[in-house]
């Protein structure tokens, strides 16, 4: 099939049926129903989470392009190569690091480290915050429009990466952030009129409150055995 063909399949623009005047495309249906699957299995530790991500980060990555969420398309490379790190952390452990199935057990953080990776995230957040305002000056043939909400999608882009590497080492602060980040998140989809992946994001709300609660049950458990 030829790159154009396929442009035109997963065009935002190429509605694929209408619900209540909304107009669904064939891209926002697969990458909502793939991200809903993985986040899931994510809050149940099922390892094969990360590889449902995979199909998730390369349909977002498009999606993300054409409705100009830049910090958002640039953060799905860096899941796509997590999501392969965090199916080998999980499931292959060093033998201290393993829990009874053989796979990597939930631990929490140190105050130190959540200080630290907090710092970094604000850090972080004003550093593309800035570089995403002025993109289209700086690659306007790439990037024809401005960025929408370039401080709030970095925010969101920033701490993901931090929820991330603490999910790959299971740690339980992670769906504590991936709380306040889905929270944002809910909100810039739904006004970015991508209304489908904002209602995933709302699930994702209660999947990480979820999260927060199964992991630390499970976290407990473990270190009463």
């Amino acid at each position: 099939m030829h790159i154009w063909a396929m442009e035109d399949i997963f065009s935002v623009s190429n509605t694929l049926f209408s619900i209540l005047s909304y107009e669904m495309s064939l891209i926002e249906l697969i990458a909502t129903i793939t991200g809903g699957i993985a986040v899931w299995l994510s809050a149940k530790e099922n390892v094969w989470s990360w590889i449902i991500g995979l199909f998730n980060v390369v349909l977002a990555f498009w999606m993300f392009y054409q409705i100009q969420l830049y910090p958002d398309m640039f953060l799905q490379i860096f899941f796509f190569i997590t999501n392969i790190i965090g199916f080998w952390q999980w499931k292959f452990p060093k033998s201290y690091e393993a829990n009874a199935r053989n796979e990597l057990k939930i631990t929490k953080l140190s105050t130190r480290n959540f200080g630290l990776l907090s710092g970094v995230g604000i850090l972080g957040t004003l550093l593309l915050g800035t570089f995403s305002k002025n993109l289209h000056e700086i690659a306007p043939r790439l990037f024809s429009l401005p960025s929408a909400f370039p401080y709030m999608d970095s925010f969101t882009t920033v701490m993901s990466i931090v929820a991330t590497f603490m999910l790959i080492r299971k740690k339980v602060e992670a769906w504590w952030i991936w709380l306040v980040v889905d929270i944002i998140a809910t909100y810039m989809y739904y006004v970015k009129d991508v209304k489908l992946y904002s209602l995933l994001y709302l699930v994702f709300v209660i999947i990480a409150a979820f999260g927060a609660m199964e992991w630390t049950k499970r976290y407990l458990k473990q270190e009463t055995i």
